[in-house]
Formats: C-alpha cells, structure tokens, sequence
C-alpha cells in the first residue's frame, strides 16, 4: 500500500502549470515537496499565504511562517502574506483550481464529511466547507479504511457532512478512483493491492472496467 508521502506524490501529477492549489491539514500538505519538474503552481494556504514551498530543513525553521495546519513552511520567491479575509475572498471568488482535503468519509455520490466526529471536542470546522462550495476540482487524500478495517468510502457517509456532490477524484493508500453519477470507478491500483483486495475495502459500489494499471510514482 502507498505511505502518506506516496499518496502525496501521486496526487503531485495531477498538478497543471499556472494553477492555484490550496492544500488542507494532513496529507495534503505534504504534496508541496513533490510538485513535478517543469510545472510551476502557485500554492494557497487559508490562513493567508500565496506561494507557500516545501517545509524547511531542520534548523531553518520560522516559527511565524505556518501552514493552516501550523506546520512551519518556506515560502517562495514572490510569495505574499495577508489576512484570512483576503484569503477567503480568493477561495470563495473561485480563483483556486484545485483543492486537495484530507476525509474521514466519502460516499459514493461524491459527499464528503471531514470536519467533526461526535463526541469529539473540535475547535471548529475550519475552511473546509467554503473550499468545497467554491471549488470545481476537489481532489481527497485519505486513508481506505479505518483502523479497525471499517470502509470510508461509503454508500452514504455517516458522519456529519461537510459537502454534498463535491469531490472528483480520491488517492487512498490503496488505489485512484473517480467519483462518477454511477459510483467510484478503480482508475489505478496500489503496488500488492489486488482488485479484490479494493473491492473488498470498498462499501460504496465500485466500478472496474478493464485491467486496472498499477500506481507509478
């Protein structure tokens, strides 16, 4: 199965020049060490920076230049810094193209539920809900299933919703899928990851239409 940084890199090729890219908490941020050769993206973080770059080396940290995930990060030649309110108004004049998010759940209609789980103390549900309303290209960084095997990718998800209809496409440390109008239809497959083995982490209804390639990183 892919790690977390594998899942970060894979989703690093869908990455086209000249984009606006906001990267959420989790593995997503990750995918800013990876960006391929020869394709030049701008990357967006909600709390107010426009041309964020890898993390720093250890020992080269600032602790005032962060991530909306608090990570400390580089920024870019030509970077700028603002408040939230310029951020959002970015975000939410659809000026961004292409989220990345990290889930907890997705349905098979392409819902996504990534903000709060019950009980849980959560100090708020962020910017997720306003990057899933504005954008047109939301990609998922998720795990397949839970710890204890349970699938997240779901017929319909149970926990709270942060978006409805919204998500295109999901990097899971088991495969690539698209979400279409009929279900998740297998585009790829992780290395030792059978199609079997996908079926069987998947509630949502699954399509498979040919041999399904292997993920190359």
């Amino acid at each position: 199965m892919l790690d977390r940084n594998q899942i970060a890199q894979r989703i690093s090729q869908e990455l086209q020049n000249g984009w606006y890219v906001n990267l959420g908490i989790g593995i997503p941020t990750l995918i800013a060490n990876y960006v391929p050769k020869g394709v030049s993206v701008v990357f967006q973080s909600e709390n107010g920076i426009l041309g964020m770059g890898p993390f720093p080396f250890e020992g080269e940290e600032d602790a005032d230049m962060i991530n909306a995930g608090k990570q400390t990060i580089t920024p870019l030649p030509g970077a700028s810094i603002f408040d939230s309110a310029t951020s959002f108004a970015m975000i939410r004049g659809q000026h961004i193209q292409l989220t990345v998010l990290g889930a907890m759940e997705v349905s098979e209609k392409g819902d996504i539920a990534n903000w709060k789980i019950p009980g849980k103390m959560v100090k708020g549900m962020g910017g997720a809900m306003d990057l899933v309303a504005s954008a047109d290209n939301i990609i998922v960084a998720m795990s397949h299933t839970s710890r204890n095997g349970k699938s997240k990718l779901l017929k319909s998800c149970t926990l709270p919703l942060t978006g409805v209809r919204c998500i295109k496409k999901i990097v899971t440390n088991m495969a690539v899928l698209d979400v279409t109008p009929d279900g998740f239809k297998l585009l790829e497959r992780a290395p030792g990851v059978s199609v079997k083995d996908i079926e069987n982490a998947t509630e949502g209804r699954l399509i498979v239409e040919g041999k399904i390639p292997v993920i190359k990183l």
